[in-house]
Formats: structure tokens, sequence, C-alpha cells
């Protein structure tokens, strides 16, 4: 089973990628941009403001696919700046305080339009309890 995930409360695909993809109980979001979905530009305010608009974007992919970060198993964090993490960490802990899943950062030489951050997300589909059925 492969599904495409899309919705409007997150950019669209700015190149031959799909928002997410759910595949055998697994969502798998492509990278996310501090991109504000409804300018299509990145949010003003540095690494902290993209952080929180791509965490903003992830979630409204996850929430398309019928699951949240609470069932995050793994991130990657592609920073511009490796100086910047203890900035990114900050505002990432806001979305994972809970339950935080397996992580990796990672410093890249740039990003599509000269972005700080960029966040991409495994998780998996909420198992409904057999009582609910």
């Amino acid at each position: 089973m492969r599904q495409i995930i899309q919705t409007n409360n997150a950019p669209p695909a700015i190149g031959a990628y799909s928002q997410g993809i759910l595949a055998n109980g697994f969502v798998y979001t492509a990278g996310q941009l501090g991109i504000d979905p409804r300018t299509g530009k990145l949010v003003e305010g540095g690494i902290e403001a993209q952080t929180r608009q791509a965490m903003k974007n992830i979630a409204a992919i996850l929430k398309a696919a019928g699951t949240s970060m609470l069932y995050a198993v793994k991130t990657t964090v592609f920073l511009t700046d490796m100086s910047s993490f203890a900035e990114m960490n900050k505002v990432y802990l806001e979305w994972v305080k809970e339950s935080p899943p397996a992580r990796s950062a990672v410093a890249v030489k740039e990003l599509p339009l000269g972005a700080l951050i960029e966040i991409e997300v495994v998780a998996v589909l909420p198992v409904v309890p057999p009582s609910s059925l």
C-alpha cells in the first residue's frame, strides 16, 4: 500500500516529490522548509522562526495522514550552520517533549530558497485499540 499525502496546510511541493507518503503504516514526510503555506515564502525571524514553521508544516502533513508528532519515530534535521543547533533544538523540543523520536542533525552547504533549516520525519499511524473498532 502506497498513498500520497497532500494538504493545503503545508507548502506545495516545489519539485518532483510529494509532501508525504503513507506506506505500510509509516508516514514519510518530504523535507520541510520554514515556508508559510499562505504566502509561499520563507518566514522571517531566523532559525527559530524557520524551525517553528517547518514543524508546523510537518504537523499539517502528519495530521492529513492520520497521525502526529507523538507517533514520530525518526527525524532528520539539515542545518546550514551547525552553530544554530541550540536555537533549533529549543524550538524542536516544543514539538517532541513528550516522547522524542530518534534524530539526526547534519550540516549542509545550502538549502533550497536560501533556507536555514530543513526537517523530515518518519512517523507511524496510531494503533486503533480493538475495543474501539
